[in-house]
């Protein structure tokens, strides 16, 4: 019944998806997204991905229809198949590290489609199909980056680290942030904590605000969040006390002016759009783990004119040399 619910929902996404008449439309490439847990609307990882796919749309020219997630997202599998034997849908991406072992699978079930997966994680040893692009980040850099301005600009000594579900990839946020944290300041104090161990700890408001509320109460001015939609209680619970937070995935300053030091920011939307054009262009990159890192600011932070009294120019160029040196290899972010 879940299935059938699924398909019915997705032909109604589909009906609603801007094709073009039967001559115009002739021939177009549809794109399809999944979301991950959260949905469109977090502030962060989904919503970059969304943005991604209506540049595609806008300036690429193709068709693109979507999948919401429902609870904690168990209906990945059955939301990437429902897309795959879509036969308007040549592309599927996936939207989160929870997507690695479905969006494989379904790869190897339909060799004639593409699929990209966001921040995969790849089996140990494992084969990555020749139709599936593994897109990663270099997230722990940028985390380190992150650590190293909340080391320069903390007035505490004290720092916190709060992430979405405990897993491989956001603890690499974590490990990070902290070792840029020790990179500028070994006496400072990182103190961490997780949401939860599933899929809807990327979907607690109400218990991201609860965790950092108490960090800022241990003495911590600034908490570097990787949480998803989870991060938007870490951001209320800022601006409540008077603190600062880093935020993730995208410039998230717009959520609470004044209060949002830095973001970490990964370029999904930069990355869908150019997964897009290379598949249109016929150079797909697929069979392989494909970096968008510190090389091109796919990854990077936030400076600019609103934030720029926060941190600082002098911090600006400190960060902009370990920078380079993480770009040259002269720096390890672990």
């Amino acid at each position: 019944m879940r299935h059938l619910i699924l398909g019915a929902f997705l032909l109604l996404l589909v009906s609603c998806a801007p094709r073009g008449d039967s001559e115009e439309g002739a021939g177009r490439t549809t794109v399809g997204m999944v979301f991950d847990v959260g949905g469109r609307g977090d502030k962060s990882f989904n919503d970059a991905a969304y943005h991604g796919l209506e540049l595609s749309r806008d300036s690429l020219g193709v068709d693109i229809v979507y999948i919401e997630p429902t609870g904690e997202g168990a209906d990945r599998e059955a939301a990437l198949r429902q897309l795959a034997t879509d036969p308007d849908v040549s592309l599927v991406f996936g939207v989160g590290l929870l997507f690695s072992e479905d969006i494989a699978e379904i790869a190897e079930e339909f060799p004639e489609k593409r699929f990209a997966c966001i921040d995969y994680l790849a089996p140990d040893g494992g084969r990555i199909p020749p139709n599936l692009s593994g897109i990663v980040f270099e997230d722990r850099k940028g985390s380190f980056l992150a650590g190293a301005i909340a080391g320069l600009v903390t007035r505490t000594s004290s720092v916190g680290f709060i992430g979405g579900m405990e897993s491989s990839i956001i603890r690499r946020f974590e490990e990070g942030f902290a070792a840029g944290v020790k990179f500028v300041d070994p006496d400072i104090d990182v103190i961490s904590g997780y949401i939860g161990m599933t899929g809807s700890a990327f979907t607690n408001p109400a218990k991201g605000k609860e965790l950092a509320l108490g960090q800022y109460a241990r003495g911590v001015d600034i908490i570097y969040q990787a949480a998803g939609a989870s991060g938007l209680g870490v951001v209320e619970a800022a601006r409540k006390t008077g603190n600062l937070v880093i935020g993730t995935d995208r410039d998230q300053e717009d959520l609470a002016p004044g209060y949002v030091l830095t973001s970490m920011t990964k370029a999904i939307d930069r990355t869908v759009y150019a997964t897009v054009e290379q598949a249109l262009a016929g150079e797909f990159n697929g069979g392989r783990i494909n970096v968008f890192g510190l090389d091109g600011r796919y990854t990077d932070y936030v400076y600019n004119d609103r934030n720029a009294g926060l941190i600082g120019a002098e911090v600006h160029e400190k960060i902009e040399e370990i920078r380079e040196k993480l770009m040259a290899g002269e720096l390890e972010s672990e």
